[in-house]
């Protein structure tokens, strides 16, 4: 069968996490309008009778390296181009950015064939704008593929899952048919709290906050989670519970909501908020709170 890897990338914000979500009729990877939602390398796994795409869901490369997590989150997206099969480099609308200079580069050296994905065309009104900037792209590099797309309606999502197990090679396959990914649920607990958090929170504080799940027990008919979120200032600290606790309590009813559909079980969550100065900005506070990649 065709099995391989395919590496997502792209800028942050371009809609990477949204695309595999689709790709794999399931939710795996968090998602919210702020960039740098995804902090993790996250495996999604597609099983089909024409063969088993792994797809990598990847930080958005970016130009900052000013804090710990910044060059964290760099590491990440390039370390994933080490060893797969096919790369999905997604862009959103007609334009080049100032990082994709830097893309162009990194996958110049990888050597990789690559497919551009351009994602959200549903809000380019004339289709033949599409075309002169494909005409253009294959000037600047010699993708594999080039095809218009939105991740958010599914479109022409069909032609790229044929596109990219027509290019992965001939194996067995490397993970068992009925298996959606490599994270434990222990792990996707964390990323939908964080998700919440991100969503009901302003567009700052999201980055100065991880979770951290101190205690996952599962029992017959309930699974019990204990979660400290995990922020670098008191103020935060007040933020994120909010007025009588009213922040806390909605992220909660949020997360344990997701968390139950995801483990087709009844949940108790409980959440502290718990303060790390600058963990954000310390490599051995991060390796502390999971950040090993």
């Amino acid at each position: 069968m065709n099995c391989g890897f395919v590496a997502l990338i792209g800028r942050p914000n371009v809609g990477k996490s949204t695309l595999m979500n689709h790709l794999l009729k399931q939710k795996i990877s968090i998602t919210s309008r702020k960039p740098q939602t995804t902090r993790h390398r996250i495996l999604g796994i597609n099983t089909t009778e024409a063969g088993q795409a792994i797809y990598m869901d990847t930080p958005g490369m970016h130009n900052s390296e000013k804090r710990a997590l910044n060059r964290y989150l760099n590491r990440t997206a390039d370390t994933t181009l080490l060893g797969v099969d096919v790369i999905v480099w997604l862009i959103d609308g007609l334009s080049w950015h100032e990082y994709d200079e830097v893309i162009f580069k990194k996958l110049e050296q990888v050597g990789l064939p690559v497919i551009l994905a351009v994602n959200k065309v549903d809000k380019v009104k004339d289709k033949d704008e599409i075309l002169a900037f494909f005409s253009q792209a294959q000037h600047r590099f010699p993708f594999k593929h080039l095809i218009p797309i939105s991740a958010l309606k599914r479109t022409n999502l069909d032609q790229l899952e044929s596109l990219i197990m027509e290019m992965l090679p001939i194996n067995d396959l490397i993970y068992p048919e009925d298996q959606i990914t490599d994270r434990p649920e222990r792990f996707l607990a964390a990323e939908i709290i964080r998700e919440k958090l991100t969503r009901r929170l302003g567009d700052e504080l999201p980055y100065a906050l991880t979770v951290e799940i101190e205690r996952y027990e599962e029992h017959p008919n309930i699974t019990k989670i204990y979660a400290i979120i995990w922020v670098e200032r008191l103020t935060q600290k007040n933020i994120v519970i909010g007025k009588e606790g009213d922040m806390l309590k909605k992220v909660g009813t949020d997360a344990r909501f997701d968390i139950e559909k995801l483990i087709g079980q009844k949940v108790y969550l409980q959440l502290w908020v718990k303060v790390k100065k600058n963990w954000s900005d310390n490599e051995r506070a991060m390796q502390s709170l999971g950040f090993n990649d």
